[in-house]
């Protein structure tokens, strides 16, 4: 079986310096580099399934985006933003396109990893190649940002593994039908036992901070400055939505087909937020895009 190697690239924010831990896939001299960046709780581990299908064909690299899994933490978590995160892959891919060769990647993020890409596929001489979104876009359900920032915030420590597990599966119901065995792996991916022998979600609790700031003029602001993105990308962007979506709407998705890159869309049924590419039906619609085949 095809396996990863676990690296990290040293980045740095407006209170210090921290370590982004990354898994690469695939021949390390292979120009031709797909990231893949995981929604706002979860982690590089997610894409095992995506990554070991791309991996001949491509080098893939998964970042734990800071703040979790094994990255570090910041300083100061009032800088947990797409902003931020958009920093840190500048410094990633000035590490893996280190070789001077192709200077150009291609992207799949799902929910923030996808808005990470839009930022960073919007500016001027971007590396963006191919843009994937899967089921975010710039005007996301307020109630949808509520659920989530509710359950980012809670400090659960839990008496055994199962307990846990269990929490992962119920608030990620929206992920869709998976087996026990998958649902096994989402929850390994994102708990460790603390020194006191509980378990808990592998990430800053920091995170919650921006959401608990944020205010009806910021939202606004936060949407208008994202649209402005999305209208400034050029490369070719495909938009994967669930089709039980609670956090990106079929009017918003379709408002997205006719400005900026003019995406094309494809809706999952039976998903909501958001679709995992864990399975091979849903494996296959990235690598049609991205590859053609």
């Amino acid at each position: 079986m095809i396996e990863a190697s676990i690296k990290s690239v040293q980045c740095i924010s407006p209170a210090g310096l921290h370590t982004m831990s990354y898994k690469e896939w695939g021949a390390a001299d292979n120009p031709n580099v797909l990231v893949c960046a995981h929604g706002v709780t979860r982690v590089a581990d997610d894409f095992d399934n995506l990554a070991r299908a791309m991996a001949s064909d491509y080098r893939v690299i998964c970042p734990d985006v800071v703040g979790r899994g094994r990255s570090g933490w910041l300083a100061n978590p009032q800088f947990y933003r797409v902003p931020q995160y958009v920093s840190d892959m500048v410094t990633l891919l000035a590490r893996v396109l280190a070789n001077g060769e192709r200077q150009t990647v291609d992207w799949f993020g799902t929910s923030m990893g996808g808005l990470i890409g839009l930022g960073l596929a919007s500016l001027p001489h971007s590396p963006i190649s191919k843009l994937v979104l899967n089921d975010i876009g710039p005007t996301l359900a307020p109630e949808a940002l509520q659920r989530i920032g509710d359950y980012i915030g809670q400090d659960l420590r839990f008496e055994t593994f199962e307990q846990g597990a269990k929490f992962v599966r119920d608030v990620s119901a929206s992920f869709g039908p998976h087996t026990d065995a998958e649902w096994h792996k989402l929850a390994v991916d994102v708990l460790r036992q603390d020194k006191d022998g509980h378990w808990r979600r592998h990430y800053d609790m920091g995170l919650a901070m921006p959401f608990r700031s944020a205010t009806p003029e910021s939202a606004a602001s936060d949407e208008a400055m994202l649209w402005a993105a999305y209208d400034a990308v050029r490369c070719p962007t495909l938009l994967v939505r669930g089709s039980e979506s609670d956090l990106l709407s079929h009017e918003t998705a379709t408002r997205m087909l006719g400005r900026g890159p003019k995406a094309e869309l494809v809706e999952i049924a039976g998903v909501g937020h958001a679709p995992t590419f864990v399975h091979d039906d849903q494996i296959a619609i990235a690598r049609r895009f991205l590859l053609g085949k």
